[in-house]
């Protein structure tokens, strides 16, 4: 089975952000795709919603490419790119609008889930590739066979490490309230820490 991304500019969207982006930020991206869009056609999320929501999904972490590395937090810069990319295809206002409410708020708990569809659906899908929320569609076919295909390949370490890397040059992409200033404190406390971030 073919992983499609809901349209002609959603297509492009995975191939610009595969030619950006670290492979293993890349394959977490799709994976988030694969999980968030699974719930959301069971919540009736279909048409250009849902090709909104393969868009957000695949930039939402595009923050971290050397392209969109800018002097706000990976999170914004990440939903400004979105915006970007889906202006120049003269989207509809009110969905480019969501798409950057949903690359933005990914890392903010309890805001993000009341946003609406594509903010929760997001962070839903975000939680569940990296284990701290559970869902029985993980385990079904043929989901889980399209996941196995895109290897994880140190995910967590990577893009951890890319979050404080930018972080480590520019101190104002991670506020110490926000999850890039989590990692950031943690990496500073132990920088010769190896492996996951502790605060990860």
């Amino acid at each position: 089975m073919e992983v499609s991304f809901g349209g002609a500019t959603g297509e492009a969207a995975y191939h610009h952000v595969r030619s950006v982006l670290e492979p293993a930020i890349a394959n977490h991206s799709v994976r988030v795709w694969l999980l968030a869009d699974h719930l959301g056609r069971r919540e009736g999320v279909e048409g250009q919603e849902r090709e909104a929501l393969a868009v957000a999904c695949l930039f939402h972490d595009a923050g971290t490419a050397e392209a969109y590395d800018g002097p706000q937090r990976f999170e914004v810069e990440g939903a400004d790119a979105a915006r970007a990319f889906l202006s120049r295809r003269e989207w509809p206002s009110h969905l480019v609008q969501k798409v950057w409410e949903a690359v933005a708020l990914h890392t903010s708990p309890g805001i993000a889930e009341r946003m609406g569809t594509l903010p929760r659906l997001v962070r839903l899908g975000v939680m569940t590739d990296f284990g701290a929320t559970e869902t029985a569609a993980q385990a079904e076919e043929p989901l889980s066979s399209l996941l196995e295909r895109f290897a994880r390949m140190d995910i967590e370490t990577v893009l951890g490490d890319a979050v404080v890397e930018q972080a480590l040059r520019r101190p104002e992409k991670a506020p110490p309230a926000s999850w890039p200033g989590g990692l950031l404190a943690a990496h500073m406390a132990n920088p010769g820490h190896m492996g996951v971030n502790p605060a990860f």
